[in-house]
C-alpha cells in the first residue's frame, strides 16, 4: 500500500512567478546515469524530438526504448516528488473544490489528497505542473507535485468533475446558435402542426387541383435550385485548372503537433480490436498521437468490449457521465474535447479505415494554409461497395457527393455541410465557437454552418477514410432520416434571423445555404410530386396541364428529364476511376434507390415534430472490410 501519507519526502518549492523557472536535470543525462538506455538510443529519441513537438520521455516510450513506468521514475527523481498509484489510493471526491476543473484539463492534473497546509497534485510532466503554480499563486495554495501516470489522472479527472463538465457539454454553443430551446417547444411545435396538416386539408377539400399544382411547383421550384447547384459544382471539374496534388510529408521541415483524434462509440461489440488495428497502421508519431474513445456511463455492452483489448499507450477512454434526457454523439465530443492534449482536433467514426498517412497530411496543410482555414475535411468512400444494391448504391451516391458535388460546392465559395467522420480542427477555433450543439443530430452540418458564420473557411482534403456502407433498407431508412432531420433543424436554427445570416454569409452563400438544406429536404419530402409526371405517359392528364396548360406540363417535364440525365451523367463520373468504375452499370438504377429517402423524409418530420433530439443510431460491424494492408 502506498505510505505517502505516513513519510513525505521535501518536495520541490512551487515557483515563484517572480524570479526564474526552477530548472530540472535533463532526463535524458538521468537515464543515462541510472543504466536505463544508451547513448546511441538518446541520440535517435533527441532527432525525434527536433522534429515533433513531445517530452522526450514520450518519444522514448512510443519507439521502444522505455517503458511508461521507468519514464514516471526518472521524472520523479527529476523533480524530487513521489511516485504514487492513484487507482491503490484514489483522492477523495472533495478534493474537487481544491482546484477549478478548467485549470485542471488545462494543465493535465488532478488534486490528489491534503497534508496539512499542502495539497498534493497529481502530475505526470512537471514543467506543467510550475504553469499551474504560476497559475494558481495569488489563491494562497501550496501545491505540490506527486508524479502519476497520465491516463490515471484523465481517469481520475473525469471522476471527480464529471458531473460538471457533462452539464457544460450541453450548453457550450451559444443559444441563438443552438437547437436546445426545442426541448420546451412541444406543445408549440404540434399546435403549428396541426394548424399547417388542417390548412392542407381544407385546400385539397376546396380547390384539390389547384392544391396538386401549387405543390408540384414548389418541387419543380426546388429542383431547379438543386439542378442548378449540381450542374455548376459539376461545371467547375472541367474548367482547365491544376489539380491540386496529394500531400506528401515526409520531408517536412516543421515541428509536427500533438494530435487529438475523437471516436465517439455507443453499443458496439465487434468494432474495437479492429478500430486498434486499423488505427495501429497510421504512421504519424505515435507519441503525437492522442485517440480518445468516447463512451456512454451506462454503454456496458462496449466497455465490455474494450475491457477484453488491450490498449496501445496511444488511446485512452473517456467515460461521458449519463444523461436522463439527451444521449448524441456532439454531447459526447463536446464532453472529450476537454481531455484532448492535441492543437488538432480530429473525428472518426468507430467503423472508419483512415489512409495511413492522413494525419501527417492534415498537419502540414494546416502549417501551410492561412489562419482562417481551421477546419479540413477529409473523403469518405466505403469498403463494401459489392455487398449488395444496396451499398452499391449508397456508394455512388457518396461517390457523387464526395468527388463531384462538394469539391464544386467549395471551388464556388459556398457553406460545406461537413460529414460526421474524418473531420480536423485547429482546437483554439473550435473552442471559440463551443464546439458541437449537443441537441442537433447532425452536429457536423451545423458545425459547418457556423463555421462560415464567423468567417472560418472548411477546406477538402484530398485524403480518403474508408468506412461501411448501409447495407439493409430499414437501416438505410433510419440513418437517412436522422440526417434530413438535423439538416431541417439545422436550417430553422440559422434561419431565425434571415437577415443576421444573409449578413454573416452574403446573398450567394445565403442561396446556396437555402438550396443545400432547405430545398434537398423538400426534394425527397415532394418527390412524389415529381414522379406523377411520369402519369403522363399513359394518357392521364395531369393537374398542371388542367390548371396552368400543356405548355407549363412540358417545360416541368423537360426541367425533370434533365435533372434525371445530369444526375445520370455525374454518377457515371464520380465512379469512373479505376476504383469504382464496377459501380457504372448500377447508376441508372439511382432512381429507385431514392425512393427510399422519401419515406426517410417523412419519417424525419414525424421525428423533428415529437422527437428532435432523438439519435437513431446506424449499427456498425455488419459488414466485414477485405484487407486493404
Amino acid at each position: 500500500m502506498n505510505n505517502l501519507r505516513l513519510v513525505l519526502p521535501d518536495p520541490v518549492p512551487e515557483p515563484d512567478v517572480t524570479t526564474a523557472p526552477v530548472s530540472y536535470e535533463p532526463i535524458g543525462k538521468m537515464l543515462i546515469d541510472q543504466g536505463k538506455i544508451a547513448h546511441g538510443d538518446l541520440t535517435h529519441a533527441l532527432k525525434i524530438q527536433g522534429h515533433v513537438d513531445a517530452p522526450l520521455g514520450e518519444i522514448m516510450v512510443s519507439e521502444g526504448l522505455l517503458k511508461k513506468h521507468d519514464v514516471l521514475g526518472v521524472l520523479a527523481g527529476q523533480c524530487r516528488a513521489p511516485h504514487a498509484d492513484l487507482d491503490l489510493e484514489p483522492p477523495e471526491l472533495k478534493m474537487a473544490k481544491t482546484l477549478p476543473a478548467e485549470v485542471c484539463l488545462r494543465h493535465g492534473v488532478v488534486p490528489w489528497k491534503r497534508d496539512g497546509l499542502r495539497v498534493l497534485v497529481a502530475t505526470s510532466s512537471p514543467a506543467d505542473f510550475a504553469a499551474l503554480c504560476q497559475t494558481m499563486k495569488r489563491r494562497g495554495l501550496s501545491l505540490f507535485p506527486v508524479i502519476v501516470d497520465d491516463l490515471q489522472i484523465q481517469s481520475h479527472l473525469n471522476r471527480l468533475y464529471g458531473e460538471e463538465l457533462a452539464r457544460k457539454a450541453l450548453s457550450r454553443v451559444a443559444e441563438e446558435e443552438s437547437c436546445r430551446s426545442w426541448a420546451s417547444r412541444d406543445k408549440q411545435r404540434t399546435l403549428w402542426a396541426g394548424a399547417l396538416g388542417a390548412g392542407l386539408v381544407a385546400c385539397v377539400a376546396l380547390a384539390p387541383l389547384w392544391t396538386l399544382t401549387l405543390g408540384v411547383l414548389w418541387a419543380v421550384l426546388t429542383l431547379v435550385m438543386t439542378t442548378g447547384l449540381k450542374a455548376a459544382a459539376f461545371a467547375t471539374h472541367f474548367k482547365q485548372k491544376p489539380r491540386r496534388r496529394r500531400i506528401h510529408t515526409t520531408a517536412a521541415r516543421f515541428r509536427m503537433p500533438r494530435v487529438s483524434i475523437l471516436v465517439p462509440l455507443l453499443n458496439e461489440t465487434e468494432i474495437a480490436e479492429q478500430l486498434i488495428t486499423r488505427l495501429s497502421k497510421l504512421t504519424y508519431p505515435k507519441s503525437l498521437l492522442n485517440v480518445v474513445l468516447v463512451l456512454e456511463e451506462d454503454d456496458t455492452m462496449t466497455r465490455d468490449t474494450i475491457a477484453r483489448t488491450t490498449l496501445p499507450d496511444w488511446m485512452s477512454v473517456i467515460e461521458v457521465p449519463s444523461a436522463d434526457t439527451l444521449t448524441t454523439k456532439p454531447r459526447a465530443l463536446n464532453y472529450a474535447l476537454d481531455f484532448c492534449r492535441g492543437s488538432i482536433v480530429g473525428v472518426w467514426d468507430a467503423e472508419d479505415w483512415p489512409e495511413a498517412d492522413q494525419i501527417e497530411q492534415v498537419v502540414t496543410r494546416f502549417n501551410e494554409a492561412p489562419s482562417d482555414v481551421v477546419c479540413l475535411q477529409g473523403v469518405l468512400d466505403y469498403y463494401n461497395s459489392r455487398s449488395n444494391w444496396l451499398s452499391r448504391c449508397f456508394t455512388i451516391e457518396y461517390a457523387t457527393w464526395w468527388r463531384v458535388v462538394l469539391p464544386g460546392v467549395a471551388r464556388l465559395g459556398l457553406v460545406l455541410p461537413l460529414g460526421g467522420t474524418t473531420l480536423f480542427f485547429r482546437r483554439d477555433a473550435l473552442e471559440r465557437l463551443g464546439g458541437w450543439d449537443a441537441h442537433n443530430v447532425t452536429e457536423d452540418a451545423d458545425l459547418g454552418v457556423r463555421l462560415a458564420r464567423h468567417g472560418y473557411r472548411t477546406e477538402l482534403l484530398p485524403t480518403v477514410t474508408h468506412e461501411e456502407a448501409t447495407s439493409r433498407a430499414w437501416p438505410w431508412v433510419r440513418q437517412r432520416s436522422r440526417w434530413l432531420k438535423g439538416f431541417m433543424i439545422t436550417y430553422l436554427v440559422h434561419m431565425r434571423n434571415p437577415r443576421a445570416l444573409l449578413r454573416d454569409l452574403g446573398w450567394m452563400r445565403f442561396m446556396g445555404l437555402q438550396t443545400m438544406f432547405l430545398a434537398t429536404f423538400s426534394q425527397f419530402a415532394a418527390a412524389p410530386l415529381l414522379w406523377s409526371f411520369w402519369l403522363t405517359l399513359t394518357g392521364v392528364s395531369h393537374p398542371v396541364e388542367v390548371t396552368l396548360g400543356v405548355g407549363v406540363l412540358w417545360a416541368c417535364m423537360g426541367l425533370f428529364v434533365f435533372s434525371e440525365l445530369l444526375s445520370l451523367s455525374m454518377g457515371i463520373y464520380a465512379v469512373a476511376g479505376r476504383a469504382h468504375r464496377h459501380l457504372i452499370a448500377y447508376v441508372p438504377t439511382m432512381m429507385a434507390y431514392f425512393t427510399l429517402g422519401t419515406l426517410a423524409s417523412y419519417k424525419a418530420l414525424w421525428e423533428m415534430l415529437r422527437a428532435p433530439f432523438f439519435w437513431d443510431k446506424t449499427q456498425h460491424g455488419v459488414t466485414a472490410p477485405a484487407d486493404r494492408s
